[in-house]
């Protein structure tokens, strides 16, 4: 199975000690950290290098797969976006660093990683929440045919509070329904 997946503009592979020198500025931005429910803020070296260490244990474990999202036009490092498993589906979730706001990157990103866990991991269901003031992330996962499941307080690191988020999934049969179309 590759951990290199593409799509028309994007590179995702695993993240790597390499990319510890853009993850932190991106990362340490509290726009991006505060729609997040792990991320702390300040984001620091020591974050982003116990980030990297982490997801390489879980990745050989099977239980997350995380990726570095790379623009193939320039090798730019954008963001992050995973796979966690989680009473028998994937929950997932990603970021982009805000440079790369509002450009198609996100849900371009989100689709092959959706498209990864039905067609390679064989996840009968996956899902995602997103935080009630972030719209936007809410307008990806739509996009990507997530319905809404349910309604509940999460924690956020880099707020130090819980957060209302609207949870959504995505099953197989709904996947592949859009996916035909």
């Amino acid at each position: 199975m590759s951990f290199i997946l593409e799509s028309e503009r994007l590179l995702l592979r695993p993240p790597g000690r390499r990319d510890i020198p853009a993850i932190v500025p991106l990362a340490n931005d509290f726009d991006v950290a505060k729609n997040l429910s792990k991320m702390p803020h300040p984001y620091t070296a020591q974050d982003a290098e116990t980030y990297v260490t982490n997801s390489e244990e879980k990745r050989a474990a099977g239980t997350d797969f995380a990726f570095a999202i790379v623009r193939k036009s320039d090798a730019a490092f954008m963001g992050c976006i995973g796979l966690h498993l989680e009473d028998g589906g994937f929950e997932f979730g990603y970021w982009l660093g805000k440079p790369y706001w509002a450009q198609g990157y996100a849900t371009e990103a989100a689709c092959r990683l959706v498209a990864f866990a039905f067609d390679d991991l064989k996840a009968d269901t996956v899902w995602a929440g997103w935080f009630h003031d972030n719209p936007r992330s809410g307008n990806v996962l739509a996009k990507l045919g997530c319905v809404p499941r349910n309604f509940e307080k999460r924690p956020c690191l880099a707020r130090g509070m819980e957060i209302g988020c609207n949870i959504t999934i995505l099953d197989r049969a709904a996947y592949g329904g859009r996916r035909a179309a």
